[in-house]
């Protein structure tokens, strides 16, 4: 059933950051159905958070009656999108593209729905790039990029001061601007939607369409595009870093447990927008809570968050988790993140903790056991000099600071 709020919603929530029109985009939104798309290229087989950030932003829209489509760059992956890149992107293989578009096709369908009533729509730019000629491609699409105005956007600008680019990632911008035309043609679409990262490919697609109907002498409905902020904390750093890298929606990257806990450690001035990003909860109760109680209201967005992206048996067993080591000291260790090392035997404790994904550097594990910074078992470590004796099969339970645990099994 269509809703005539989505605009307000997204602008309320805080989703709203660029428009290449405001007004009419607001104004269309509200008037009925419209049909919009995100694009999401396949660079690894599975989604970050902010991916699932955008996703977010499409689903409002979608339950509010919009036709939502889901872009898979299976070919723009090929060459990889400069933006916000010092360097040159790692070149895949177009068999790891292709399974990596796989992955992350499944993974969508857990943020928008894909059956039922008003359904979203997976598509691959594959289809519709590959087969076209270089020549075609350049004689239709290139003919209305000016060069000059291409190396002044940021998207460009940065990397030319930063040491270089590459004529193959200059063609990115073409690519992903004609997706935009050829969606429109096929799906009737006119809003494209995406992280403010993306504000130079979608104004691309954007004056394409402008540019070609002037061309070809057609008039075609007005495409729009609409960006969110990238997903920061309130000092400006960018979300999604843990201690082990990134951090993905899927438990065999990140556990349930790891992900509710870089929510539950976020900070404070972040817990309203967060609230508002991925939660139901109406903005006044959101902000009297945050109010009222800042720890309460932070776990409480932290098992939301969860909820969302693991389900709510894994956010209330990440939740217990939490509680049993923070708060009761009875340490469960099922739901704990596990790694294993094969190094058994005496070894050093410094050696020891150098091995896990917690510890970057040997250097960093001195100092935290010349602080007290390392416990072993509910043992507090202080001499970098100890000499551990490690057993096959047994596991230990190390605490880095006071909020980062990591249960340790010694391999068979």
């Amino acid at each position: 059933m269509f809703k005539d709020n989505a605009f307000e919603q997204l602008e309320n929530r805080g989703f709203v950051f660029q428009a290449t029109h405001f007004e009419e985009t607001k104004k269309l939104l509200k008037e009925g159905p419209i049909t919009f798309y995100i694009g999401i290229d396949p660079t690894a087989d599975d989604l970050h958070i902010g991916h699932f950030f955008g996703l977010q932003m499409a689903r409002i829209l979608q339950d509010c009656g919009h036709k939502c489509i889901v872009l898979v760059g299976g070919a723009t992956a090929l060459i990889g999108d400069p933006t916000n890149k010092t360097d040159m992107r790692k070149t895949l293989s177009k068999e790891e593209v292709s399974r990596n578009a796989n992955e992350i096709s499944s993974i969508i369908k857990r943020f928008v729905r894909t059956d039922g009533e008003n359904p979203a729509i997976i598509v691959d730019n594959a289809e519709w790039l590959k087969p076209a000629t270089y020549i075609d491609f350049l004689r239709q699409v290139g003919v209305h990029f000016n060069v000059n105005e291409m190396l002044r956007n940021e998207l460009y600008k940065n990397r030319l001061e930063k040491g270089g680019l590459t004529f193959m990632e200059m063609g990115y911008m073409l690519m992903q601007a004609f997706d935009f035309i050829h969606l429109n043609n096929k799906f009737g679409c006119i809003l494209q939607i995406g992280g403010s990262d993306q504000w130079g490919n979608i104004v691309a697609g954007v004056d394409l369409s402008r540019k070609m109907n002037f061309a070809d002498g057609k008039e075609r409905q007005l495409m729009m595009g609409l960006t969110c902020p990238l997903l920061t904390n309130a000092e400006g750093v960018k979300m999604g870093k843990t201690e082990k890298g990134t951090l993905w929606v899927s438990r065999e990257k990140t556990s349930s447990f790891d992900f509710f806990q870089h929510f539950v450690n976020c900070l404070d001035a972040d817990v309203e927008r967060l609230l508002r990003f991925f939660t139901k909860i109406d903005v006044k109760e959101i902000k009297e809570m945050c109010k009222q109680d800042i720890v309460k209201a932070k776990k409480l967005m932290a098992f939301e968050v969860t909820k969302l992206v693991h389900g709510e048996t894994e956010a209330l067993k990440a939740q217990e988790t939490a509680k049993n080591l923070f708060e009761n000291r009875n340490i469960n260790t099922e739901n704990i993140p596990t790694e294993i090392i094969n190094n058994f035997g005496k070894i050093n404790i410094v050696d020891f903790l150098s091995n896990l994904s917690i510890i970057k550097s040997k250097s960093e594990a001195r100092r935290l056991i010349e602080q007290g910074g390392i416990e072993i078992d509910n043992i507090r470590k202080n001499d970098i000099d100890e000499i551990l004796i490690l057993v096959k099969s047994q596991e230990l339970i190390v605490k880095k600071g006071k909020k980062t645990f990591i249960k340790v099994v010694i391999g068979k």
